[in-house]
């Protein structure tokens, strides 16, 4: 064994038995470029023009209900309520915020621009405290509340009493304490979904800044379409930082160790092409960026750069041993070629595994995750063997120049020489200490509570979420949550028992504790009531008809069979809202038993987030965990080899349990991005254990202790192992430069998984498998010795 560790391993041969057959021979893909360069390279080129066409359609989904799609019954309601309902879907919230807000120079601003925002192109409607009216005098209409022209001195004074204290804006429109007050702009659909969007936006923060300038006043705008921007703005500017930062590592580390450019090309310029053909297919199959796919690009990164830099390595050993720049790489590609499309279907797998969750967002990002899988696997194959006869020349003579100079790798070879020997000196304690580790950390990853708020979708260094927190704290919530009250046949709007269905929940909803700013027909029915003394049902119809339909089409629906009793929650953890929903839900009970014939739901994106977000969470946690058992035994299927299916178990576990540690240590629970990154990165930190097994089956003698050919293999693969694992981290980490804490989450994450996958690789994989073999062994010798026996 002395012997193996000071004398350099040769490369295995690819003629080893069983090299190829654990990818059925599809590594031989590769060979084609070897037989036919200029038609792999003109087709590459064809590829790449379409590509380019394909990721110009590419388009950015920022809806923020998306990640919740599905075809359950709620999120039908809540679909239903958008469309019959067309507000808070394109409504802009503008706070505005300033000790003198309500002083006489402020106020005269202020409705200076809410009379200018309303003439913004793009905008159908606005509701301000300017919207409130004085009580109604006799069978006239109700004067302003703010008058034409504003009062002076005491007069002044009185009437700001009165808005402190007018019942319509106090609480809902304007704080207790008359510093923040919230406009509600109104924009035309059409504008939310396409591109004005941004224009339309700019002007109104341009009118903002111009009609405020000079008063004190603070504002800012918040609202799904400010979010909506927000994200857009940010996928657009990550996918810009992805591909640059993508490119820059990889070239880099590729210079560092292969000492060519013509070898960083090799290494490095099959991921980024496959990033392109990925992407253009992406585009041309219509699927959308978001805050999930904008990580494709590193994703695609990670998993081609990875073999793309194994395969580089093993042709550049051949060279260093003498062969021709054909043979190298005809040689790599038998011998490697075959984990590496084992590592891409282990990938897959846990692109499928997604496909179990009932969220379209991440069901779509794992169907684009499989798709660029796919590519990456082709373009890594077929292009670095065509790259090698392109740009390689004069084989001898850089052999002769490498090996004089060959210093870090030969210090990466030695580090992993003393590794894998004092992993395989004590294989059965270190197997058992990997064993008691991986359990305890597995009960603490167990007791992880799943977590969700709005607010980790939008960017948090923008002014959407910052506008939320203010209205969180001075208007009780920034979050819409609906009551959809539903007419059954025979019943109008303005019919006794809906007025009175209607009022009823109307009060539940205001006792709901957590609940705040509910607005809703009966709003109108108490003022009349209350500053009127009229309560009849034609008063009522009356000042709804002279009401803009912009206002009324908010809590009536066009058709009047239905109506919507609407209030605000603060952006809190899904766990601390859905005690909210579900304690409203319950007393609304009530009000259903009393009114059978009429339909009364809970809905609105927080409803749904609170409901669905732990569920959904926990479902693909579950999928996590049965995805270690499916993709250790599809390993030790390809392997044909249950040693290889058992060793491939604890180093596949190991990176996830202790990435949940991490969080449990911090105070996160799991989020959908962290679960997302933890599904990926174990599929995608398995290419590290297929590669050392490959390589170990070659390497490994019937007649020789199992321990040898875990060296052998450990030096021969561990270098090119610890660069790409390190590619993998810094093509994830990137992500952290993102202003989404969803993605920024799963960047970190990923790129701590990928380094702790490393680690299980090098500590737990090499005794694990020792220990495993030897056990084999035994047990094989004396299951013969037993047969022998009885003959």
């Amino acid at each position: 064994m002395e012997t193996s560790r000071s004398k350099q391993p040769r490369p295995g041969s690819p003629r080893t038995s069983g090299s190829q057959s654990i990818a059925l021979g599809l590594e031989r893909i590769g060979l084609i470029s070897l037989r036919f360069p200029l038609l792999v390279g003109l087709t590459t080129i064809v590829l790449l023009i379409a590509a380019g066409f394909g990721l110009a359609r590419i388009k950015v989904d920022d809806s923020l209900s998306q990640l919740f799609r599905s075809d359950t019954p709620e999120f039908k309601t809540f679909e239903e309520v958008t469309r019959r309902f067309p507000s808070n879907e394109y409504d802009v919230l503008i706070v505005v915020e300033g000790k003198n807000l309500l002083e006489h120079g402020s106020i005269e601003k202020l409705r200076d621009l809410v009379t200018d925002l309303q003439l913004i192109d793009g905008t159908r409607g606005i509701i301000s405290m300017f919207s409130a009216r004085q009580p109604p005098q006799g069978d006239a209409l109700p004067a302003p509340l703010f008058p034409d022209q504003l009062p002076a001195g005491a007069e002044y004074d009185q009437l700001v009493q009165r808005v402190k204290n007018n019942e319509i804006i106090r609480g809902k429109l304007l704080s207790e304490d008359g510093q923040l007050t919230l406009i509600v702009l109104a924009l035309d659909p059409a504008v939310v979904a396409s591109s004005r969007l941004r224009n339309v936006i700019g002007e109104i923060q341009k009118t903002i800044d111009d009609d405020l300038a000079g008063t004190g006043l603070t504002a800012r705008l918040s609202g799904v379409p400010v979010m909506q921007l927000e994200i857009r703005n940010a996928v657009e500017r990550d996918r810009l930082v992805y591909n640059a930062f993508g490119f820059a590592a990889g070239a880099l580390i590729a210079i560092l160790f292969f000492r060519r450019l013509a070898f960083m090309i090799i290494g490095a310029g099959p991921p980024l092409i496959a990033i392109m053909l990925a992407l253009g297919a992406l585009g041309w199959l219509d699927f959308r960026l978001n805050m999930f796919l904008n990580v494709m690009t590193p994703l695609i990164m990670v998993i081609s750069f990875s073999d793309s830099m194994q395969l580089t390595f093993a042709a550049r050993d051949r060279l260093l041993q003498g062969e021709g720049r054909f043979e190298a790489f005809r040689d790599a590609m038998l011998v490697v070629g075959p984990a590496c499309v084992l590592t891409h279907a282990t990938a897959a797998l846990s692109f499928i595994a997604l496909q179990f969750s009932e969220s379209e967002l991440i069901r779509t990002f794992g169907e684009a995750g499989l798709v660029a899988t796919l590519i990456a696997m082709f373009a890594v194959l077929l292009l670095v063997p065509l790259l090698g006869l392109l740009l390689l020349r004069n084989e001898s003579v850089f052999a002769a120049e490498v090996k004089a100079a060959d210093t870090a790798l030969d210090v990466l070879r030695r580090f992993c020489a003393w590794i894998a020997a004092k992993m395989v000196s004590h294989p059965g304690l270190y197997s058992l200490l990997a064993l008691f580790v991986v359990g305890g950390l597995g009960l603490i990853y167990a007791n992880l509570e799943p977590r969700y708020r709005l607010a980790d979708q939008v960017p948090d260094r923008e002014q959407a979420v910052a506008a939320s927190h203010r209205l969180d704290a001075k208007l009780n919530g920034a979050n819409p949550i609906d009551v959809l009250i539903e007419f059954p046949e025979g019943k109008s709007l303005y019919d006794p028992e809906t007025l009175e269905t209607i009022a009823e929940v109307h009060a539940s909803f205001e006792k709901q504790p957590g609940v705040a700013n509910v607005w809703s027909l009966e709003t109108l029915r108490r003022w009349l009531a209350e500053k009127a003394g009229k309560s009849d049902v034609a008063t009522l119809k009356q000042y709804v008809d002279i009401l803009p339909q912009y206002l009324t089409r908010r809590f009536i629906s066009a058709e009047q069979d239905a109506v919507l009793v609407s209030g605000r929650v603060p952006d809190l953890d899904a766990g601390q809202l859905l005690p909210v929903i579900e304690s409203l839900d319950k007393a609304l009970d009530q009000v259903r038993m009393k009114h059978p014939g009429y339909k009364i739901a809970v809905t609105g994106l927080s409803a749904i987030a609170a409901r669905n977000s732990a569920l959904m969470i926990k479902k693909l946690n579950r999928g996590l965990t049965l995805e270690f058992l499916f993709v250790a035994a599809f390993v030790g299927l390809a392997f044909r080899s249950v040693v290889v299916m058992l060793a491939s178990i604890l180093p596949g576990i190991f990176p996830v349990v202790l990435s949940g540690t991490l969080l449990w240590l911090i105070g996160e629970g799991l989020q959908f991005a962290s679960v997302v990154a933890l599904t990926v990165s174990f599929g995608l930190g398995l290419s590290a254990t297929i590669h050392f097994l490959n390589r170990w089956r070659q390497e490994e003698r019937p007649d020789q202790d199992p321990a040898i050919a875990v060296e052998r293999a450990t030096v021969l693969v561990g270098p090119p192992l610890i660069l790409t694992s390190v590619v993998l981290a810094c093509g994830l980490i990137v992500t952290v430069f993102s202003d989404l804490p969803s993605l920024r989450l799963f960047g970190w994450l990923s790129a701590f998984a990928m380094l702790a996958a490393l680690a299980a690789d090098l500590l737990i994989l090499r005794p694990t498998v020792t220990f495993l073999s030897r056990l084999a062994r035994q047990m094989s010798r004396a299951r013969l010795h037993l047969l022998e026996h009885e003959h």
